[in-house]
């Protein structure tokens, strides 16, 4: 069992002792963004405690690059100076409000790659866009399949998102593309993967070293224009649809704190290649949950994926890619086999076929302006306690007006 902690921490807080994740803010009346562990309804200033310069940037990436001795040794003090009433003194004060700080980014990023790892979400599309045919591509369970997004879209939680504009697949052939804002703008409900130490190009990093390069895991959404989609992604996939905007929580919940919600990831039905078999299970038991204007409609688990965060990142560097600091890496879509755990609207309203009914009357196929989605996700966690992700959240804002189209 963990010692108990001095500090004050709420009767089923997300952020207990055998949590502590990290993320980068601003005090009040500070303009000095640092780093800090969340601990019940505070944050602690990790540089102030620890007296390390490491932690006294706007971002995490000086301290994900030093690896994972030295990410399990912080953790180490961390937690002794939260249970060890003797440092009560001089650590209390460097504790914050959580709901009187401005949280950031928490780190900078180097590349983005989404995949699309659930294979409920992936059959589900095929449904809808392949009617009558294999819901399934013939690769999809040989190999993780993504595409590179773009690192400087990623934003904070609370970012707002403005709708995007983009063509559109004509409406009858011979007629010039549609153009201007998405009509079909959704979410992708995901969990993402921070890298901490890179890789040499020409390495590939095999699914056993998954702990020693990833840090931690965040909460991911993905904003998708649906229509501009469909009628780019042939031959080639995502581009202007995805590129936009991707919302990050602002905890990164370290993979330590996530040791009793590993389980085994669904059967595989087909054999692999060796460089995707795991010698040690890294499914994790992750239940999402998705709310827009306040109202839960979704609650996607991500113990249902059909590949592993281990998986994808053997795959992403199997040809020879390096891995840097600060990488990012998303599951794509998390959807569960029921349609209340759907993680995309497209599937939730059977691309806007069934719109969802909200409480306050209207209905949503689509988002609309003024539309706020909220993603908060827990896990299992150490001595029967509760592991909390924070949220991301994103309110759309209209379309920019005035662009050439």
């Amino acid at each position: 069992m963990t010692a108990a902690t001095w500090a004050e921490v709420p009767k089923g807080s997300p952020f207990p002792l055998q949590n502590l994740p990290y993320g980068v803010f601003t005090p009040a009346g500070d303009t000095r963004a640092r780093v800090g562990v969340a601990i019940g309804a505070h944050v602690l200033d990790v540089a102030a405690v620890l007296g390390d310069d490491t932690f006294a940037h706007g971002a995490l990436n000086p301290f994900l690059a030093q690896g994972r001795a030295r990410w399990t040794a912080v953790r180490a003090e961390l937690t002794a100076l939260l249970t060890d009433a003797r440092h009560r003194a001089a650590v209390t004060p460097h504790l914050h409000p959580l709901d009187a700080v401005t949280l950031h980014l928490p780190f900078e990023v180097a590349d983005y790659v989404d995949f699309y790892a659930s294979e409920h979400h992936a059959a589900n599309v095929g449904r809808m866009f392949r009617p009558g045919a294999e819901p399934l591509t013939p690769q999809w369970k040989h190999l993780p399949i993504g595409y590179h997004g773009r690192a400087g879209t990623v934003v904070a939680s609370g970012t707002p998102v403005v709708r995007p504009c983009g063509q559109k697949k004509p409406g009858a052939a011979g007629e010039l593309p549609g153009f201007g804002p998405s009509a079909r703008l959704d979410i992708e409900a995901e969990v993402g993967f921070v890298v901490g130490t890179g890789s040499a190009l020409g390495t590939p990093v095999g699914t056993d070293a998954f702990a020693e390069h990833v840090f931690g895991v965040c909460l991911v959404n993905d904003w998708s224009a649906r229509d501009v989609q469909a009628w780019e992604y042939v031959p080639l996939g995502p581009f202007l649809a995805k590129s936009f905007a991707t919302s990050v929580s602002p905890w990164i919940v370290p993979l330590e704190a996530l040791e009793a919600a590993r389980v085994t990831p669904p059967e595989r039905a087909h054999a692999l290649r060796p460089y995707l078999r795991e010698t040690e299970d890294w499914g994790l038991d992750l239940r999402l949950e998705v709310r827009l204007n306040g109202q839960p409609v979704s609650r996607p688990p991500f113990s249902a994926m059909y590949w592993t965060g281990a998986q994808m990142l053997a795959h992403m560097t199997v040809n020879g890619a390096s891995l840097r600091t600060g990488d990012l890496y998303a599951s794509g879509t998390v959807s569960g086999p029921e349609p209340g755990e759907r993680g995309c609207l497209m599937e939730l309203t059977w691309g806007g076929e069934e719109p969802l009914k909200l409480a306050d009357g209207t209905s949503r196929a689509f988002l609309e302006d003024g539309d706020e989605v909220t993603i908060t996700a827990t896990a299992p966690g150490a001595d029967g306690t509760v592991i909390g992700f924070g949220e991301v959240t994103g309110k759309i804002l209209p379309a920019v007006a005035g662009g050439r189209s």
